[in-house]
């Protein structure tokens, strides 16, 4: 398989996430669908290390990075499927889009690494502002979706959270153990929340709703996390920064054609401005560093 195929399947099952969440919970409801999903992911991916013989290590440092991945996998999950109730599938990926700018703020905090340059705090900043304009409209579409853009903010920074605090215990676990042993820490939760909040089998699953969970399941639990991890072992971590920017336009174009999703204008203009944010923030350096060689050739002024 070539890394394009695997970096453009990983745009595609991104794009198409948010939507199949929101489908996923409609009938049976969102607690049976994130927890059928997960029980569908747990089941693929242990079963895929059996077959691989993919070792589930039992150390502190690995059972510290299950947990991690945990709390990525149902916090952050539970809040996004919680908030899909009440927002467009194409707000939800534009929030989700936002991820990088909080992942580098923790990094910079958690692990040292280098702080913000100007054209990071520039992106960042436009981002938020592009999020209070969305935020600013919801108030138009529905009494409960500012409360959900809300939740969607604590969902990406729990998983912002999860993926710094998986890097910091700096392991060196074989990718699908550290995604089934995710799973199998995650799982228990999502069966215990579901038993007490809700606990009755749905008198009946729509066709849309079944077909996204075990789309959710088998796609975006499964082959989704192979695809991604096989993009990021050959691709520059620059190249799949990309990845962001694109899914939350893919996302609202499926919302519009197959939800009847119509974004309102401020909707529009928040997500033109968050995305224009991540670019400043993912490509500001380099942009800043090529016009700053162009103007020294045009002056004449040797570049260093």
């Amino acid at each position: 398989m070539s890394t394009a195929t695997a970096f453009a399947g990983v745009v595609m099952i991104w794009s198409t996430t948010p939507l199949a969440i929101k489908w996923s919970g409609e009938g049976p409801g969102f607690l049976f669908g994130v927890t059928g999903r997960m029980v569908l992911g747990t089941l693929l991916c242990v079963t895929l290390a059996l077959l691989l013989r993919v070792r589930l290590p039992l150390h502190r440092r690995a059972l510290e990075a299950y947990g991690a991945a945990a709390l990525g996998i149902y916090g952050s999950m539970m809040c996004a499927y919680w908030a899909a109730q009440y927002v467009p599938s194409g707000v939800v990926a534009v929030i989700f889009g936002l991820a990088p700018l909080t992942v580098g703020a923790l990094a910079a905090w958690w692990l040292d690494e280098p702080s913000f340059t100007a054209p990071k705090i520039l992106g960042s900043l436009i981002g938020i502002a592009g999020l209070i304009l969305i935020f600013g409209d919801m108030r138009v579409v529905g009494a409960y979706a500012p409360l959900g853009i809300a939740v969607l903010l604590l969902s990406v920074l729990l998983h912002s959270i999860s993926s710094v605090w998986v890097k910091r215990v700096n392991h060196d676990l074989h990718a699908l153990a550290l995604t089934s042993g995710g799973l199998l820490v995650a799982l228990p939760a999502y069966l215990l929340t579901w038993a007490i909040l809700d606990g009755s089998w749905p008198e009946e699953i729509p066709l849309r709703a079944a077909g996204s969970i075990v789309y959710l399941g088998v796609i975006g639990s499964g082959l989704g996390f192979v695809l991604y991890y096989y993009a990021l072992r050959r691709m520059q971590a620059s190249r799949l920064a990309l990845i962001p920017l694109i899914t939350p336009l893919l996302a609202m174009v499926l919302g519009y054609l197959l939800n009847d999703e119509r974004p309102q204008t401020g909707q529009l203009l928040g997500a033109a401005l968050i995305l224009s944010g991540l670019v400043f923030y993912e490509f500001g350096e380099r942009l800043h560093a090529v016009l700053r060689s162009a103007r020294m050739r045009r002056d004449g002024t040797p570049p260093g």
